[in-house]
């Protein structure tokens, strides 16, 4: 298990080339990207904050679960904090598991997580001003179909 949270890049074929490398039992790698959307054309960063240790504990937890529940061979996640300009790479999440299915359900799961629950606090930099980004329900609602 991989978990970063850090302000550096990072190069997404390679993390995502060395999930899962090396076990015999690993028949699926299952990887996911997330970018620096403008939805409004305005926006001009997104601002990132955490708490360093926290944080990571966090997100250790959910994938210890995660890696548990759907039995999973390897977990990489990392999620950058600090001015992320538009179209830049956010966060990204990479499971093995034997099957397909678990993979893809374990990378949905830990993607609903990440986007609701997980320590960050996010701040989008328009051209007019700056704002807190507030909790969406439809992120809420992907979340629950996997607790329930």
């Amino acid at each position: 298990m991989q978990i970063s949270v850090q302000e550096a890049a990072f190069d997404f074929g390679a993390e995502l080339a060395g999930c899962g490398q090396g076990r015999a039992d690993v028949g699926a790698v299952v990887g996911f990207l997330g970018l620096v959307r403008d939805d409004t054309g305005t926006l001009k960063a997104m601002e990132i904050e955490h708490y360093p240790g926290m944080c990571e504990r966090a997100i250790t937890a959910m994938a210890r679960e995660a890696q548990a529940r759907w039995g999973l061979g390897s977990v990489k996640i990392i999620h950058r904090f600090g001015r992320q300009e538009v179209g830049a790479q956010i966060m990204m999440v990479a499971v093995a598991a034997r099957h397909r299915v678990a993979a893809f359900e374990a990378a949905e799961f830990l993607m609903d997580w990440l986007k609701s629950r997980a320590p960050f606090w996010k701040r989008e930099i328009t051209m007019m001003d700056a704002d807190w980004v507030e909790p969406k329900a439809l992120d809420e609602a992907a979340l629950h179909r996997w607790l329930g």
